[in-house]
């Protein structure tokens, strides 16, 4: 009888032990992946999942705009399947660090099929009103905006260009990506509505917000509000005096209350305006990376939320 649960026992030892190796086995990346920055690379981890190992070059906190790869980043691309970027001319150093690593994986264009912003002459998203002009140099972005994140309906075009690269890579993950992908999508759909909604509370013409640099243009054609910025899209532009009186007298003029540091721009730019307007700014917007997971946008969809909530806030008022 001894004998008998024993080798009971230890079958279903042996089975656990078999149980847990193929867990493990699942839990494995199966593939390698880079992403040029913080958002797109929260993106390229809700479509891949646990079969996909996402190395981001641009980390929460820090900015593509003027970014330097670093020897480790030619190591994690080299070592890469596949390369995601924004492209629409966000990452202007990603073709050398590409070249330096010899990639020769996929690359992924997550911006593909969608309708840029152009920028006018000053550096500015055109298709929004600004009511002032930007006294610094050209912003390098091929004479488009390049953030398009900053719509939703577009985010649902790089999820399905994400799924579709990781299956380039990974044909027999491809309906786990699919899979991912479609439930990702309706997060954002619904993320979407959200969004509308918030606003539809906020009278058309009090949607207007000044924050440090022109990051919001297609936030603005989706959503119906106006944004005004002392900076083009690319946050080492500088602009003049004159677009910086310019904007305080606006200010003045249609009594905007909403006026928002961008988290990877210096704050006294803003707080200098603030000072002279009477209007104290009213926290930070999160643009062109995420926060630290302690913080409070450490993913895209948190991203976009906690934006829109603090600008109908401003707007509305106590």
């Amino acid at each position: 009888m001894f004998g008998r649960r024993f080798r009971g026992a230890l079958a279903v030892l042996l089975l656990a032990m078999g149980c847990g190796a193929a867990s493990l086995a699942v839990a494995q990346p199966v593939v390698r992946a880079v992403a040029s920055f913080s958002i797109l690379g929260d993106m390229v981890r809700q479509v891949g999942g646990e079969r996909v190992e996402v190395d981001v070059l641009v980390g929460p906190g820090n900015d593509a705009h003027v970014f330097q790869p670093a020897p480790v980043h030619a190591k994690q691309v080299a070592q890469a399947q596949v390369v995601f970027l924004n492209g629409l001319g966000f990452e202007g150093w990603m073709q050398r660090l590409l070249q330096s690593a010899d990639f020769r994986g996929q690359r992924v264009v997550v911006s593909e099929g969608i309708e840029p912003l152009r920028l006018t002459s000053k550096g500015h998203a055109h298709g929004h009103s600004h009511g002032h002009t930007h006294g610094g140099k050209a912003d390098g972005h091929g004479g488009v905006d390049p953030h398009a994140w900053q719509s939703v309906a577009n985010a649902v075009t790089y999820v399905a260009n994400i799924a579709r690269g990781l299956c380039a890579v990974d044909a027999a993950g491809c309906d786990a990506y699919r899979r991912n992908a479609e439930a990702y999508t309706k997060e954002l759909q619904a993320l979407d509505a959200e969004i509308r909604a918030a606003w539809a509370a906020i009278e058309p013409t009090r949607r207007k917000v000044v924050t440090s640099h022109d990051a919001f243009g297609y936030y603005a054609r989706a959503y119906g509000v106006r944004f005004l910025a002392p900076r083009g899209v690319s946050t080492d532009s500088e602009p003049s005096a004159r677009a910086v009186a310019a904007l305080v007298r606006q200010i003045r003029q249609e009594n905007i209350r909403a006026l928002f540091v961008e988290g990877l721009t210096d704050p006294r730019l803003i707080e200098q305006i603030g000072r002279e307007t009477g209007v104290r700014p009213a926290g930070t917007l999160f643009a062109d990376t995420l926060s630290h997971s302690s913080g409070p946008a450490p993913t895209y969809v948190a991203m976009m939320r906690y934006n829109t909530q603090a600008m109908v806030r401003a707007i509305a008022g106590p």
